[in-house]
């Protein structure tokens, strides 16, 4: 039997989310796959909870785009842009992500780089925090429906993606007292 480093269970199991589906996606699955039984995987991942959210952070980082940004509002325009295109990019990936990220497991870097953005545009903590959160579930909605109709509604994510982010910025501005937002 090979042995199988973490990064190749979860590359398989993403073979086996698009192949199959998430209601198929098990260790048992993955495991058949590999060649090997169920319980060579808990070597990697404790549970089926942790083997998804790992799986989770892979498509998030296949979809990541090398970028130098440097206005905050760009910034938070390019990480919903790639977290839309990384949950489309794959079968069941919009609700495999929005899924894991709600339990509070994987899939926390979209917002960890959108709360960053806020903060440089002058976003106090709980501005941050429920900012990019409420941009996390746009994308997270439009993605579902998206992959659901298997419509790609483009236009429509980018102009509702854009209501979100001027809503944002008004509300940066009214937070620092109508000041200048720093780009």
């Amino acid at each position: 039997m090979a042995r199988y480093r973490k990064v190749d269970v979860v590359d398989r199991a993403i073979e086996v989310l698009d192949d199959r589906g998430l209601d198929d996606l098990s260790m048992r699955n993955v495991a058949a796959q590999m060649g090997v039984r169920a319980s060579a995987l808990y070597h990697h991942f404790a549970n089926k909870q942790a083997l998804l959210d790992a799986v989770a952070d892979r498509i998030l980082e296949l979809g990541r785009r090398a970028t130098e940004v440097v206005t905050w509002d760009a910034e938070l325009r390019l990480v919903g842009t790639e977290l839309r295109d990384a949950m489309l990019s794959r079968r069941d990936a919009a609700v495999l992500i929005s899924a894991v990220h709600a339990l509070g497991g994987g899939a926390r870097e979209p917002q960890r780089r959108m709360e960053d953005a806020l903060r440089r545009a002058g976003a106090d903590e709980h501005l941050a925090r429920v900012g990019a959160r409420t941009l996390l579930h746009f994308v997270f909605g439009h993605a579902a429906e998206e992959q659901l109709r298997a419509s790609g509604e483009s236009d429509d994510f980018a102009v509702g993606l854009g209501l979100v982010l001027d809503g944002l910025l008004a509300a940066v501005h009214r937070t620092r007292g109508a000041g200048v937002v720093p780009r």
